[in-house]
C-alpha cells in the first residue's frame, strides 16, 4: 500500500473511531463523576477519570470491530427500531466480551492458572460492578446508535447541522 494510501486508511479509520470516544468519554466521565459525588462526598479521583476515559477508548475499537462485522447491516433497511436495537445488542456484546477477556488477561498475567480460572471468576470478580458497567454501556450505546442511526436515515451529517448552525442556512 502506498504512503498515501496508509495515510488515508488511518485518516478514515480516525474519523470513524472519534464520535464514539468522545460520546463514550463523556458518558463514562459523566458516570464516574455522579459516582462520586455520591460515594465519596465530592472527593473525585483522577484516576477514576482516566480509567473511563480509557474505557471510551476500548469501546471505540469496540464499535471499529462491530462495524466490520457483516451481518451487522442486517436491518438498515428495516423500521428504525430494528436496527438500532441489533446494533446496540451487537456493540453491547463485543464490548462485553472485551471487557471479559480483559479480565481473563489480566488474570493470567498476574499468574493465573487455567483450573484456578473458575474460583477466580467467583471469588474475585467484582460482579455487581462489572454488570453496572455493562447496563451503562448498553444505555449509551441506545442513545449513540440511535442518533447514529437517525443520523443515517435523515443524511449523514444532518443532525449536526441542525444542532450547530443557524435556521435557514444550508448544511
Amino acid at each position: 500500500m502506498p504512503r498515501s494510501g496508509v495515510l488515508a486508511f488511518v485518516i478514515k479509520e480516525f474519523r470513524e473511531v472519534l464520535p464514539p470516544i468522545v460520546f463514550f468519554a463523556i458518558g463514562f466521565n459523566l458516570i464516574e463523576l455522579t459516582t462520586q459525588l455520591i460515594l465519596a462526598e465530592y472527593m473525585a479521583r483522577l484516576a477514576n477519570f482516566m480509567i473511563a476515559t480509557t474505557t471510551a477508548l476500548v469501546v471505540g475499537k469496540a464499535v471499529l470491530v462491530a462495524n466490520a462485522l457483516p451481518f451487522l447491516r442486517r436491518f438498515d433497511a428495516a423500521p428504525l427500531i430494528r436496527p438500532v436495537l441489533f446494533k446496540t445488542a451487537v456493540y453491547w456484546a463485543v464490548v462485553f466480551v472485551a471487557r471479559f477477556l480483559e479480565q481473563v488477561i489480566e488474570y493470567a498475567v498476574g499468574g493465573g492458572t487455567i483450573s484456578g480460572f473458575p474460583e477466580y471468576v467467583t471469588t474475585h470478580f467484582t460482579w455487581h460492578r462489572f454488570a453496572a458497567i455493562q447496563i451503562w454501556i448498553f444505555v449509551l450505546f441506545l442513545v449513540y446508535t440511535s442518533i447514529r442511526e437517525l443520523d443515517a436515515r435523515l443524511g449523514r451529517g444532518m443532525i449536526a447541522s441542525m444542532f450547530f448552525t443557524w435556521p435557514g442556512r444550508k448544511p
